[in-house]
């Protein structure tokens, strides 16, 4: 599912305008980044977490002609799924 399906489902499962739908669905979206960027964790019970890891340097490859690259530090979101939703996913069919 990607945002534009994510928009279209809640504008037609709330009976929304779809404009209406897109602003709360980019109001929750802006929210979980800004906190994201101050480093606050985003945690979403039943669904899962976000949060912001560092990672190191390192030396990488360019896919297309093999040359090897520097890689320089970055900090990046990551997400762990709540069990919840693991469960719900793997049980349901």
């Amino acid at each position: 599912m990607n945002k534009s399906e994510l928009i279209e489902e809640l504008s037609m499962r709330m009976a929304l305008h779809p404009k209406k739908a897109e602003s709360m669905v980019n109001t929750i979206l802006n929210s979980m980044i800004t906190a994201m960027k101050d480093s606050r964790r985003v945690e979403i019970r039943g669904f899962g977490s976000f949060v912001m890891r560092d990672y190191r340097p390192y030396v990488g490859r360019n896919p297309k002609s093999g040359e090897k690259i520097k890689v320089d530090s970055k900090t990046l979101p990551f997400f762990k799924s709540g069990k919840d939703m693991r469960d719900r996913v793997n049980n349901e069919s």
